[in-house]
């Protein structure tokens, strides 16, 4: 997991120093914005694998989907390592939080 969070680090350095940014309290809202936008399209793609649109058929794949839901993925961790130092550790927890009370211990 190392890895992929270098990654989104890589990422949010690389969206951090782009011309145009807003003002910091601005990025840390549109960066959770963008969370909606990415899942807007795995909507679509989840849509176009059912065909449940009828103008357009069959028009994406499980693999669209996959690819849609991973970018829902990052963008989430992305925002989360603009308003936390520590996002993986805040992450980890929460994952745990959600274990525990699903699954608590004996």
């Amino acid at each position: 997991m190392d890895e992929t969070w270098d990654g989104v680090q890589r990422l949010r350095g690389w969206l951090d120093e782009s011309p145009g940014q807003a003002a910091a309290g601005d990025v840390r809202v549109l960066r959770v914005l963008k969370i909606g936008e990415e899942f807007g399209e795995a909507a679509q793609a989840l849509t176009g694998v059912l065909g449940a649109n009828p103008r357009k058929g069959e028009s994406h794949t499980w693999q669209d989907v996959e690819k849609e839901l991973s970018d829902v993925i990052v963008t989430a961790m992305v925002a989360l390592s603009t308003i936390t130092s520590d996002a993986p550790k805040a992450l980890d927890a929460r994952v745990q939080q959600l274990v525990d009370r699903v699954l608590p211990s004996s």
